[in-house]
């Protein structure tokens, strides 16, 4: 079972965006997963540019399928928990715990429902003057919540 939270991102598209949530897992000291197919190539310039030096300090996994990824997280004994625009609690009420593995969407097009059906959801709130929050925002905010809410959080 993980000790900290961890985050999944589920066919992202955007390489700056992977970077930046890379350098996040990074800081924070946990688990990054991504789900293929990616938008992008692991050697793009601008995925490898916006994590900076922080690579070797990535604790990255790579699953080539949604049920490779699942089938980790129940032998890990973890819960998914989803981040979707269009329903779920309010992520400050949510009760995160140590195995909770954060999925958040492709930048375009965001989870399939069908992935999400059943299955807690969280959402982050925001006015109507938007749809939604960049990706690597949203990842910044709710893994620093789930690390928060499980007493995870980085400090020495």
């Amino acid at each position: 079972m993980a000790q900290k939270p961890s985050l999944v991102l589920y066919q992202p598209e955007i390489p700056p965006n992977t970077g930046n949530v890379a350098r996040l897992t990074a800081g924070a000291g946990v688990d990054l997963h991504l789900v293929e197919p990616l938008g992008f190539s692991l050697e793009d310039k601008y995925l490898k540019r916006a994590g900076l030096d922080y690579w070797p300090r990535v604790r990255l996994t790579v699953w080539p399928d949604w049920p490779s990824m699942e089938k980790h997280v129940q032998d890990e004994g973890g819960r998914f928990v989803f981040s979707t625009s269009h329903s779920g609690v309010n992520y400050c009420d949510f009760p995160f715990e140590k195995n909770d593995f954060v999925v958040l969407g492709p930048e375009t097009r965001g989870l399939p429902p069908a992935l999400y059906a059943d299955r807690p959801t969280v959402r982050i709130p925001v006015t109507d003057a938007v749809r939604s929050l960049n990706m690597s925002t949203a990842a910044g905010i709710l893994l620093y919540e789930a690390l928060r809410a499980s007493s995870s959080l980085p400090y020495p």
